[in-house]
């Protein structure tokens, strides 16, 4: 179990909130509004300025992320390294990677990483939402969950009604629970997956997506073990 950093102040969990939100944006199926901010310039704003928050230097080679953008040229990208059939390039689901280490046949829903994942979702007071069938260890689902638990240890979450107190979660608090599923779920496949998609993607966007998620997922593990 990892235990919550007792000196990281509101701000630095409201900069975790804000940079597992622009990963979620970026990493869950594409939209028009996620084609306006990147063409506008506000996405790579954003990331300078949430990832400077934390103390994460970015390189300065990014490719320019809107040279030649439009939706069309997004989602036939998102589709060949998400989706692709029979196998996408680079899978978003954690239990397809951990199946892979396990040696065994991957499948969507039924298996017991998947399923850890839906429970530990419930014991946060999050469920499958109406009228979806995506499975919950998405890297996107994973990363919109993280923004959630930050968000309510830097206090500007509010914890959803009926839901468990911040004292039920898992242990103990949000911030608790933020460590225990990064170090759980996110970093036993999300490093692996960050470094794929920036192999496999051809158009520069998902090679910026893929250098935020590299230096988060790095600086959170370091932290992690207590070395920054």
């Amino acid at each position: 179990m990892v235990e919550s950093e007792q000196n990281d102040g509101a701000s630095v969990w409201h900069a975790r909130a804000a940079a597992c939100e622009l990963l979620a944006l970026s990493l869950r199926y594409p939209d028009a509004a996620l084609v306006d901010i990147v063409c506008s310039g506000e996405w790579s704003e954003a990331a300078g300025e949430i990832w400077g928050a934390l103390g994460i230097d970015l390189e300065n080679d990014w490719a320019p992320a809107a040279g030649g953008m439009d939706l069309s040229t997004l989602h036939i990208e998102a589709t060949r390294l998400f989706v692709g059939h029979p196998h996408a390039a680079c899978s978003p689901y954690e239990g397809f990677w951990r199946a892979g280490d396990e040696g065994v046949q991957p499948l969507l829903f039924v298996n017991p990483h998947t399923v850890e994942v839906e429970r530990f979702c419930k014991s946060c007071g999050l469920g499958q939402p109406e009228k979806t069938n995506e499975p919950l260890d998405h890297i996107a689902t994973e990363f919109e969950l993280l923004q959630y638990l930050a968000a309510v240890e830097a206090g500007i979450g509010v914890l959803f009604e009926g839901g468990p107190l911040v004292e039920d979660l898992p242990g103990g608090g949000a911030g608790a629970a933020y460590e225990i599923f990064m170090a759980d779920h996110v970093l036993s496949f999300a490093p692996r997956l960050a470094l794929l998609l920036e192999n496999e993607t051809r158009i520069p966007f998902y090679h910026n997506v893929s250098k935020l998620l590299v230096t988060y997922l790095e600086r959170e593990q370091l932290r992690l073990q207590g070395v920054v």
